[in-house]
């Protein structure tokens, strides 16, 4: 449903993403993982549209940034970007319009009631605190129903009943065809969640592997992670090491 292709991103000098590839199927949990720094989000952001890039990303065979491909897609970003002047009810309201959607009332009760947000829903954005704006920001993403979801470091501030709700509602998407992105740092956040597993280390994919494979091979996820992601000290070169021993 969404492939990506010889992905590559820089900012000014320093490479973000190096030639990336990876492809989502439907019906599965994807999670991205890796240290800060690793390239995670400008990967998802370049999938999403909001930066330029070179290679290739399509979704459904239509070009990224197409409106074919965007009716598909859906974002939840790390960090929440609410109107302070707008109530609870009134951004689920104002993306139900801007998307089209038809019938949806019912659909936002039970997202708001789903977050612990129905009491919330004459509060203002800037009203709400950091662990509620995040849950509302989840319910603006959950609300158009996309084929393809994506979703960055969706949990952070969040209590573990919402945690424990998001998960169900990820795994709900997947049993009914959804293709879904989890980009993170938190291995534990999504240890029995995901179907497979991309690891990313400056810029590049270290690893793409499905849980069958993982187990197949004897291994956890949190130990093929360090395995990948731990530093090993760098090898002097032939002419670095006379230097250093002449410093000596």
């Amino acid at each position: 449903m969404l492939v990506v292709k010889d992905l590559t991103k820089k900012y000014g000098k320093t490479l973000a993403c190096d030639h990336v590839n990876f492809a989502l199927e439907p019906g599965a949990i994807t999670v991205l993982l890796g240290p800060n720094g690793a390239g995670k989000s400008t990967a998802m952001k370049s999938v999403i549209g909001f930066l330029k890039y070179e290679g290739e990303i399509t979704v459904g065979g239509y070009a990224n940034k197409t409106v074919e491909a965007k009716r598909l897609l859906g974002y939840i970003p790390e960090m929440p970007s609410l109107y302070p002047n707008l109530t609870v009810s009134e951004h689920m309201e104002f993306l139900a319009r801007a998307y089209k959607l038809t019938d949806y009332k019912g659909r936002i009760a039970d997202l708001l009631d789903r977050f612990e947000l129905t009491d919330k829903k004459k509060k203002y954005g800037d009203e709400l605190s950091k662990g509620m704006q995040q849950k509302l920001n989840i319910c603006m993403g959950l609300l158009p129903q996309p084929k393809i979801m994506l979703l960055d470091e969706p949990m952070i501030g969040l209590d573990p009943y919402a945690i424990k709700e998001l998960k169900t509602i990820l795994s709900e998407l997947r049993d009914a065809g959804c293709a879904i992105l989890v980009s993170t740092h938190m291995i534990d956040s999504v240890e029995n969640l995901w179907d497979r597993a991309i690891i990313m280390q400056k810029g590049v994919i270290r690893a793409n592997v499905t849980r069958e494979e993982l187990e197949t091979r004897g291994e956890t996820l949190e130990q093929m992670f360090f395995e990948i992601t731990e530093e090993q000290p760098e090898k002097l070169s032939p002419s670095e090491e006379t230097d250093a021993e002449e410093r000596e």
